[in-house]
């Protein structure tokens, strides 16, 4: 099936190199089964607390990827799928070996928050990669990143049906053949734009954002000054 522009970015982020790729809140399972069928891991995770999301995404994976399944004994060259109805807080991630990546998208950063900080406290010497894409709490959640001391790998902006989304690749672990890159409370790789498309999302998206929280700052009594100066300080640049 066909994959929106959100999930085709998240998709396009997702590189070689993983053993395991956990489709966190998958829902019905089309960025999963895009891994899937790109055979972007040896085994590919769907993961969803709803038991008739599951079953129904079960019966479907067996139907189009039956020689896929992880108790059908797969081939080596293909991927192998398998179905969890869990928490995402509770990923067995320490039963697998090997370099694993944790995709969260569709939930609000404070909940995101606690997922990627529960995953981290238990797997704290894990070779974890968070592709993550919260739909609000952006900030919350980079501040979250940057006290868990993650590396930011990349990170995009875009617009998909008149909202905006952050999509922020992490490390756990800081890779050792590039240098180091921390996260940013705002943001500054989806600032730099190649094209005056980019351009316009990022300017809209910036007033939009600094909107919500001058709107937060007097309508609350909520002290989010420094956030209000630190979306201020933000230049649009043209990337080189």
């Amino acid at each position: 099936m066909k994959i929106g522009k959100r999930l085709q970015h998240i998709d396009a982020m997702v590189t070689s190199g993983y053993a395991h790729i956990w489709d966190c809140c998958c829902d019905h399972g089309l960025l999963g089964a895009s891994l899937l069928a790109r055979h972007m891991a040896p085994f590919i995770h769907f993961v969803d607390i709803v038991p008739e999301l599951m079953r129904e995404l079960e019966t479907r994976l067996r139907h189009f990827y039956p020689a896929m399944a992880a108790d059908a004994s797969p081939s080596p060259v293909l991927s192998a799928w398998q179905v969890h109805c869990i928490d995402v807080a509770s990923l067995p991630l320490s039963r697998h070996e090997g370099k694993q990546l944790v995709i969260i998208a569709g939930v609000g950063g404070d909940l995101m928050v606690q997922l990627v900080r529960t995953i981290h406290q238990a797997n704290p010497n894990a070779d974890i990669d968070f592709l993550l894409c919260p739909v609000h709490h952006q900030f919350t959640l980079r501040q979250q990143l940057i006290q868990l001391d993650f590396q930011l790998l990349e990170e995009r902006l875009l617009e998909e049906n008149r909202r905006f989304y952050e999509l922020l690749l992490v490390s756990s672990k800081t890779r050792k053949m590039q240098p180091r890159c921390r996260v940013s409370a705002v943001g500054e790789q989806i600032w730099l734009v190649h094209t005056p498309e980019q351009a316009d999302v990022a300017s809209r998206y910036l007033s939009k954002t600094l909107a919500h929280y001058q709107r937060m700052q007097r309508g609350q009594h909520v002290d989010v000054s420094p956030i209000i100066e630190a979306y201020r300080a933000v230049a649009i640049q043209p990337h080189r």
